[in-house]
This record gives C-alpha cells, sequence and structure tokens, in this order.
C-alpha cells in the first residue's frame, strides 16, 4: 500500500523561504511522476510543480522562478524549494507520485503572513 508523508510546512514571512519534503513508501519501483499539488480556502487543487524519473520538470506560471522541485527517483522523495513566498502562496500542500493512478499525501499546511 502507497503511503505519501509531507513534512516541512508552516509560517513564514512574506520574501522568506520554505522546504517541503515528501517521502513515499510502499512501492517497490520509481514512480515516473512525483510533484505537489496546492489547495487554497475556497479554490480547487491546483498543480504547483512536478517531476519525471528522467529530470523534466512542469511548474505553475505562478512559482516559475521561485519554487524548485527536486526529487531522488530510487528513494521515492520529492522535495520543493520554496523562496520569495508570497501572501497568495499560502495553501495546504499535497505531495503526489503518479502511476496509472495518482497517490496523494495528508498534505502540509504552508502559511505566509506577516
Amino acid at each position: 500500500q502507497v503511503q505519501l508523508v509531507e513534512s516541512g510546512g508552516g509560517l513564514v514571512q512574506p520574501g522568506g523561504s520554505l522546504t517541503l519534503s515528501c517521502a513515499a513508501s510502499g512501492s517497490t519501483f520509481s514512480f515516473p511522476t512525483m510533484g505537489w499539488y496546492r489547495q487554497a480556502p475556497g479554490k480547487q487543487r491546483e498543480l504547483v510543480a512536478t517531476m519525471g524519473r528522467g529530470g523534466s520538470t512542469k511548474y505553475a506560471d505562478s512559482v516559475k522562478g521561485r519554487f524548485t522541485i527536486s526529487r531522488d527517483s530510487a528513494k521515492n522523495t520529492v522535495h520543493l524549494q520554496m523562496n520569495s513566498l508570497k501572501p497568495e502562496d499560502t495553501a495546504v500542500y499535497y505531495c503526489t507520485a503518479i502511476v496509472i493512478r495518482a497517490y496523494w499525501g495528508q498534505g502540509t499546511q504552508v502559511t505566509v503572513s506577516s
């Protein structure tokens, strides 16, 4: 049974940085795609960033140049380095691992506020 566990969320001031981490367990293979989505109050869940096994990346326009995704395919871990955070980045961030279907973590809260 696949399980994803996120860590690293919290409260940060505008302009600050946070790093989110996610570890996937219960799989004997490397997931083709791992990444991050987020959901703000009253809004739909949206893509933040994903990375394929070969290193290809996809970012939401709103985070390009500020967020960086990285992964260790052998360990099935994925990280999100978030810099220059803005209040509009406030959301619950969900880790995802995709093979045929998407698996989701429980989410970690990121709050950007002064």
